[in-house]
C-alpha cells in the first residue's frame, strides 16, 4: 500500500501514479457573487464547501474534468481550480516486549516473519519512550488520527477515542481496512492495562476522522475536511499516515490554517525509496518522517530527503493494535495474537513522531506548536543518514521532554 494520489504510508504499491477522483473537481471563486454563473456556463451546479478553505467541490460529468478545470481557470472569477486527487494510505502490557520502538535492550522477538533481535547498547534503535513516561504521559492531549477510521470494539484503543467523524464515502465511520486502528494504536493504546500494547503517548485521547474509506482511498477534499474538523476539535497533534504526489493548494490552505490554529501536523514521507516529494509532508508546516529500523538504518522502502524529510522514527515492523474482526489488510491469526500485529511503513513511523509530539506538548508549561516542533526536531539522535536521508535524526520521546535520558 503505497502513494497514489493521497495513499497509505505503508510499502506495497508504493510506485502507484497520481491519479484523480472521477466526476468532480475543486473550485475557489475571487468573486462568489459571480460563482453561480460561471458554474451554469458549463453546465454545472454550486457544491459543498470544504471545510473553511473557501474552496467548493464541483460534480462534473466523468471523462471532463481536465477539459473543465483548463476552462474555469481562465474565468477572472475563479482564483483557481484544480483536480480532487485520490487519496490512499501512506508497559506491563502482554505483547510490550515486542515494542522495541519504545524501549529494548538489544532483545529478541516472534513476529510473522520469524525472530527479530533489535540491536542494542549504544545502538538500541529506540525512542527512549519509558524514560520520557518519568517526566509526561500525555495527559489531556488530543491526537487527531486522518486515516481509515479507529475500531470502536478494540479495548486497547477504541474507549482512548473521544470524538469521531466520517468524512469518506464509506457507509460507517467503522475501520474496515485496518490501517487506522494501527496507526492510532502506535500514539495512545493504553498502558499498564495487562493487554495488548502501549502507545507512545499512552494517556492521550484520540480524534478519529475517518477520510479514507474502505478500501484505504480518499481524496484531497476528504482529507481537507478532517483537518479543519481536527481543529474545531481541539486537537493539538494532526497525524496524516496518507499523501499524494502533487501538490493542492486546497489541502496547503487546510494545513496553513490549523498550524495558524497551534496545531502540530505530521505526516509520512511515504514509501517510493525515492526523494520524490509526497504532500502533506513536503509542506513547510508539516513535519515529514522518514522510516528506520531495528539498527536505527534507513528502512529500504522510504522516502528521504533532507530538503524536505524532517525527522525519521522506527518503521519497520512495528507492533500495534488491528481490528478484532475482519479487515482489508489482515489475514488469518495462524496463532497470531487477535487484534494486533506487525506492520511496516512510514504510515508507521509517522504516529510515533506524533506521540513524540503530543508527549512534548504536555510537558511544556507555555507549549505552542512551533515550541513543540522544536523540541521533537533539535533533540533527535543524529544517527546515520542524518543531514542526509532527514534533517534532524531518529526522534527521541526522553530528549523532547527534557528528561533524564540513557546516552546513546
Amino acid at each position: 500500500m503505497g502513494f497514489g494520489a493521497i495513499t497509505f504510508a505503508v510499502p506495497g504499491n508504493a510506485a502507484a501514479q497520481s491519479s484523480d477522483v472521477a466526476g468532480q473537481i475543486i473550485i475557489k471563486f475571487r468573486d462568489t457573487g459571480a460563482a453561480a454563473g460561471a458554474l451554469r456556463q458549463h453546465g454545472l451546479g454550486e457544491g459543498a464547501g470544504i471545510g473553511s478553505t473557501g474552496a467548493h467541490l464541483i460534480k462534473v460529468p466523468a471523462g471532463k474534468e481536465s477539459q473543465l478545470i483548463a476552462a474555469l481557470s481562465q474565468n477572472p472569477a475563479v482564483e483557481y481550480a484544480e483536480p480532487d486527487q485520490l487519496v490512499t494510505v501512506a508497559s506491563d502490557d502482554e505483547y510490550f516486549d515486542r515494542q522495541y520502538a519504545l524501549h529494548n535492550t538489544g532483545q529478541s522477538f516472534p513476529n510473522t516473519s520469524g525472530t527479530v533481535t533489535v540491536a542494542g547498547g549504544e545502538n538500541d534503535a529506540d525512542i527512549d519512550a519509558v524514560e520520557a513516561w518519568s517526566i509526561t504521559t500525555g495527559d489531556g492531549i488530543k491526537v487527531a488520527i486522518l486515516d481509515t477510521g479507529v475500531a470502536s470494539d478494540h479495548p486497547d484503543i477504541g474507549p482512548k477515542v473521544v470524538a469521531r467523524a466520517n468524512f469518506s464515502t464509506a457507509a460507517t465511520g467503522e475501520d474496515k481496512y485496518g490501517h487506522g486502528t494501527h496507526v492510532a494504536g502506535i500514539v495512545a493504546a493504553s498502558a499498564d492495562n495487562t493487554i495488548g500494547v502501549a502507545g507512545v503517548c499512552p494517556a492521550c485521547t484520540i480524534l478519529d476522522g475517518k477520510v479514507l474509506d474502505d478500501s484505504g482511498s480518499g481524496s484531497t477534499s476528504h482529507v481537507a475536511a478532517g483537518i479543519y474538523w481536527a481543529v474545531s476539535n481541539g486537537a493539538k497533534v494532526i497525524n496524516m499516515s496518507l499523501g499524494q504526489r502533487l501538490p493542492s493548494r486546497t489541502l496547503e490552505t487546510a494545513v496553513n490554517y490549523a498550524w495558524k490554529n497551534g496545531v502540530v501536523i505530521v505526516a509520512a514521507a511515504g514509501n517510493a525509496g525515492t526523494e520524490d516529494r509526497i504532500y502533506p509532508g513536503a509542506y513547510r508546516n508539516v513535519i515529514a518522517v522518514a522510516a528506520t529500523d531495528n539498527t536505527d538504518a534507513k528502512a529500504f522502502f522510504s522516502t528521504y530527503g533532507a530538503k524536505w524529510v524532517d525527522v525519521a522514527a522506527p518503521g519497520v515492523d512495528v507492533y500495534s493494535t488491528f481490528p478484532t474482526g475482519s479487515f482489508v489488510i489482515g489475514e488469518p491469526p495462524d496463532g497470531r495474537s487477535p487484534g494486533y500485529d506487525i506492520a511496516s511503513g512510514t504510515s508507521m513511523a509517522s504516529p510515533v513522531v506524533a506521540g513524540v509530539a503530543a508527549l512534548a506538548w504536555s510537558s511544556q508549561t507555555r507549549a505552542t506548536n512551533r515550541s513543540v516542533r522544536a523540541a521533537v526536531e533539535s533533540t533527535a539522535d543524529e544517527i546515520d543518514g542524518t543531514g542526509t536521508f532527514w534533517e534532524h535524526g531518529r526522534v527521541n520521546a526522553c530528549n523532547a521532554v527534557g528528561g533524564d535520558c540513557p546516552l546513546r
